[in-house]
């Protein structure tokens, strides 16, 4: 007959696995509840979102009532409507992006050669002064650059052409005018982001190689072309990939500046969004057109990256 000890089972051994369970993970339960937050946020304000797009994308909604089911008329109406101001604000970042980004990655890039050559003084201060306009609220730097571009006699730049027996300009009021001074716009405001990532892309090349260079005789602009250009490739790809999605989503430079206009002539895909969307509280449309959007942007940036891999 077994003893009653052998057919108790104590509370002891009945707990252990529980115990040994714990004990196995209670590093891992900690270290995931302490990484919790952003995964919560994140699934709030990030995948709710989303998700609640595609939906909306399917979908017919002014913002109250029901929602009506259409499918994916919503995709239709945008190739076979057609809508002309999506696609031509798709053409404004097109022609915004060979105004503007061609000048300013190789006017950043020149810069930042300069100030990582150790001949210039005060390389801090430079840098600084290139770079503070990034920091700079787009909003005030764009009712600035208003008021300097003002065709009316209070603009500067009209004073400065009248000083020369120019006749005022409406920098604003023409379709080519306003693309060009909304480059010059942002050309100011993002010159300094790139020239920094230039020049950290700069410092990561060794010194030996221009060194060599000059030995074998090649002079600067030869160093340039052949030797830094070339080792630079992987940081210019980043930054031309992140000024091609730039020029097509720009809103506060061109909210501020030209407002869409003349004619639309300025406008881009993000302000079209944004205005089907709550000026006219067609947030299905708006998030198909959003889709679209992003379908275009990530085929421009595959085809930068074949592209460059062709080249190299």
């Amino acid at each position: 007959m077994a003893s009653t000890s052998d057919q108790t089972i104590t509370a002891d051994q009945t707990q252990s696995p529980h115990s040994s369970f714990w004990q196995r993970h209670r590093r891992a339960f900690w270290g995931l509840a302490f990484i919790s937050p952003f995964y919560i946020f994140f699934a709030i304000f990030g995948l709710y979102p989303l998700a609640f797009s595609v939906v909306l994308s399917l979908n017919e909604w002014n913002g109250r009532g029901a929602m009506e089911f259409i499918n994916l008329k919503n995709f239709s109406k945008i190739f076979t409507g057609p809508d002309k101001v999506f696609w031509q604000s798709v053409a404004n970042g097109t022609i915004l992006f060979f105004m503007y980004v061609p000048i300013m990655i190789f006017v950043a890039l020149v810069l930042a050669v300069i100030l990582n050559s150790g001949r210039v003084r005060g390389f801090r201060f430079f840098r600084t002064i290139i770079f503070l306009p990034f920091i700079t609220n787009m909003v005030a730097a764009g009712y600035a650059f208003r008021l300097l571009l003002e065709s009316n006699d209070n603009g500067f730049f009209n004073i400065v052409l009248r000083v020369f027996g120019v006749e005022p300009v409406g920098w604003l009021e023409s379709e080519w005018g306003a693309r060009i001074s909304l480059s010059l716009l942002i050309i100011w405001a993002w010159l300094g982001y790139n020239m920094v990532i230039m020049l950290a892309g700069l410092q990561t090349i060794p010194k030996d190689l221009n060194e060599a260079a000059r030995v074998d005789g090649a002079g600067p602009i030869q160093t340039f072309f052949r030797i830094t250009v070339p080792l630079m490739r992987p940081v210019i790809l980043f930054v031309l990939i992140t000024s091609t999605i730039g020029s097509f989503g720009l809103f506060a430079e061109v909210t501020t500046l030209t407002g869409g206009g003349p004619a639309n002539a300025t406008i881009t895909p993000l302000i079209h969004i944004y205005g089907v969307a709550f000026d006219s509280f067609k947030f299905g449309y708006a998030s198909s057109l959003a889709y679209t959007f992003f379908a275009i942007i990530f085929v421009l940036t595959l085809l930068q990256l074949r592209l460059n891999r062709d080249v190299t």
